[in-house]
């Protein structure tokens, strides 16, 4: 993974060595780099972490005060999350030279965009994103397959929806490597979209401002 711009190759392979690591997520390796591949790595730990919170959020025999903290470490994560997708895109954007370096992470960019490029409406950082999220679906729906305390309809089922899984990341990665192949061409580009998740901020959240104020 030394290429300057990544391929979907190197991503999903990165997602599923991680993934395959008994250690991870509590256990960050270092990153290839610290940049990019950094950033990559962050935004699926956090996925990875989304996903095993979100399964213990359902528990029905747990107490309240548990499923409130998992939804407390689910706003966390899905901020931590977001905002390694914006680094992504802000590298990436440096990288294929379509945004000054000085002003890529302000809120007014500089854009370096040639005339005429198409804008894409789906940021590449935020195809990085969903890769994460289906390598983890494919995790999740292979273990199903090898489950022994199933019946053989369950692993059949699991079998189909795998391959399905499985067509949808190669798909998804096939239109990441096309992206980034047209803004290297000068034909497309994408902006770094700011999620400003106004729920996670006390200043722009309407009922913890009006916690804050006694009302």
């Amino acid at each position: 993974m030394t290429t300057l711009l990544p391929a979907a190759a190197e991503i999903t392979a990165l997602h599923d060595r991680l993934l395959a690591d008994p250690a991870w997520p509590a256990a960050e390796p270092a990153a290839a780099d610290d940049g990019l591949w950094r950033w990559i790595q962050t935004n699926h730990r956090f996925n990875c972490r989304l996903w095993a919170e979100e399964d213990l959020a359902r528990r029905t025999t747990v107490s309240d005060g548990e499923i409130a903290a998992n939804k407390r470490a689910i706003d966390g994560f899905n901020q931590a999350r977001n905002d390694a997708t914006e680094r992504v895109d802000e590298l990436l954007l440096i990288a294929l030279g379509l945004v000054d370096a000085a002003s890529a992470r302000t809120d007014a960019p500089v854009s370096t965009v040639p005339a005429g490029a198409r804008l894409n409406s789906e940021t590449a950082g935020s195809m990085v994103d969903r890769l994460s999220i289906m390598a983890l679906k494919v995790h999740a729906m292979r273990a199903q397959t090898l489950r022994s305390d199933v019946d053989a309809d369950h692993v059949a089922a699991s079998r189909v929806k795998l391959q399905r899984l499985e067509q949808q990341r190669a798909d998804l990665a096939a239109c990441f490597d096309a992206l980034l192949a047209d803004a290297r061409a000068g034909h497309a580009y994408f902006k770094v979209y700011r999620q400003f998740k106004m729920y996670n901020d006390p200043r722009f959240n309407p009922a913890l401002v009006a916690e804050r104020a006694g009302r």
